[in-house]
């Protein structure tokens, strides 16, 4: 009888340690895959947010104007040429993701983008080699954004199939948490190099650095996603060969499937407002339009990033247990409510009045950003998860983000109304909450084969 319980004893401790190892195992492995889709959109974000915040710099090094209206509207028209790449990239990575696999498009979108980026770095500057400056700018800029249309989809789908269903919008947010660290990182360097540099060191060698550190950032992700596993999904389909043949002709190809693609158009217009407007175009709207110093500006859009990246876990956490439709209702319902109020602060030339502004709006907004990627990836199938998740949220950003600062520019350049970019996140706010309505809720379910 000693025995016996002796050996049951010792059998629930191994038991018990076996669990306690595999539990172990599980949260490293998860640890992994989180970092490594973050890593990729910090690079993303990283370069959206040094080009946004330097583009009083770009437009003097790059064009003829020194710094004119119209060479910021050509500054801005390169970035958002850029976009309009986008739906490309996502076409073709998305179906190639959705073929051969997340974790080998993950590598080679990662590598394109560092790759671009870095090279922006080391571009001759118009008093160099002319108006080949400019163009060459413009090729860099395009070839970020058609790996970046296959970055996002792909490195959310990656994280979301390894994800815990009841965790999913925690576990996703994270990843999201990367790209506002990339923009907050982005901000603290402008914010150091204008402050340490004069105007003539700045515009002569200065703006490069940001570029040129994408190259360090970008290889500890490659190192990272190169030695990680493909997703269980994707690897059932391929074990089953249940693979799409021909991914973008199946995602297009049921009257369902389009229904949700619209949804995946209309659902993240207000991330696109949110991330060009309230973060990326910010420090010039300050400067430019307000009149604020360029350390103020960029001391407002930072105390706005940290204040979203403390609220992004909670929003996410919140939508695993009470469900994406109210987190997401919330969030567009109090920025059409609070966006135009949270503008007008910034108006009276204040700087704590536009800090408050600023902070009040990126809470707000943290509630959309932070599960807006889980909704995507809860709607498609595996089988056409990425080529659809891509077709829908490159359009939305291509039109709606890219696009933005661009408009915003010419917009106040002709009415002379600084509120254009309230009316804009109003507008955008408006169009989310009616889609949200729309959508049917996707928390705590497994995914779709």
């Amino acid at each position: 009888s000693d025995v016996c319980s002796s050996d049951l004893i010792m059998t629930i401790t191994d038991l018990s340690r076996d669990k306690t190892k595999d539990q172990t195992a599980e949260q490293t492995r998860l640890r992994k895959v989180t970092i490594a889709g973050g890593l990729g959109l910090f690079v993303e974000f990283y370069d959206y947010g040094i080009y946004g915040f330097l583009a009083g710099t770009i437009s003097t090094v790059f064009f003829p104007g020194k710094g004119s209206t119209a060479d910021l509207l050509m500054t801005y028209g390169i970035f958002a040429l850029t976009f309009f790449m986008r739906p490309l990239g996502g076409l073709f990575f998305g179906a190639l993701a959705d073929k051969i696999g997340r974790r080998a498009v993950l590598v080679t979108t990662l590598t394109l983008m560092t790759g671009a980026t870095a090279t922006i770095g080391l571009l001759p500057t118009y008093q160099t080699i002319g108006l080949g400056a400019p163009a060459l700018l413009l090729c860099m800029r395009l070839l970020q954004g058609l790996s970046a249309g296959g970055e996002v989809a792909s490195a959310m789908s990656f994280v979301g199939e390894h994800a815990p269903n009841n965790r999913r919008g925690f576990m996703m947010s994270w990843t999201q948490f990367g790209s506002f660290t990339a923009l907050l990182t982005g901000i603290l360097l402008a914010l150091g190099l204008s402050s340490s540099l004069s105007t003539a060191a700045m515009q002569s060698w200065g703006w490069r650095v940001p570029f040129l550190l994408a190259a360090p950032f970008g290889l500890i992700g490659y190192f990272i996603r190169v030695k990680l596993k493909d997703t269980p999904n994707f690897t059932r389909l391929r074990e089953t060969n249940t693979v799409a043949a021909h991914p973008i002709r199946e995602a297009l190809s049921t009257r369902k499937s389009l229904v949700r693609i619209a949804l995946a158009v209309g659902l993240p217009v207000l991330n696109s407002s949110g991330y060009y407007i309230l973060f990326a175009y910010m420090p010039v709207y300050l400067t430019r339009e307000l009149h604020f110093n360029q350390t103020q500006g960029l001391t407002v859009t930072g105390c706005a990033l940290v204040a979203i990246l403390l609220c992004i876990p909670a929003a996410a956490a919140l939508s695993d247990r009470f469900g994406r439709k109210p987190v997401l209702l919330v969030s567009a319902l109090g920025l059409a409510a609070l966006a135009y109020p949270g503008f007008q602060l910034m108006t009276l030339g204040s700087l704590p009045a536009a800090i408050l502004g600023a902070v009040m709006m990126a809470v707000l907004f943290a509630g959309h950003t932070s599960i807006i990627h889980a909704v995507l990836v809860e709607l498609f199938p595996t089988r056409v998860r990425n080529t659809a998740y891509s077709i829908g949220f490159n359009i939305c950003t291509a039109v709606f983000g890219g696009a933005a600062p661009l408009a915003m520019t010419a917009l106040i350049a002709s009415t002379q109304d600084v509120a254009i970019p309230a009316y804009y996140v109003v507008g955008t706010a408006i169009v989310t909450a009616g889609c949200t309505l729309a959508l049917k809720e996707t928390a705590r379910r497994a995914l779709q084969d």
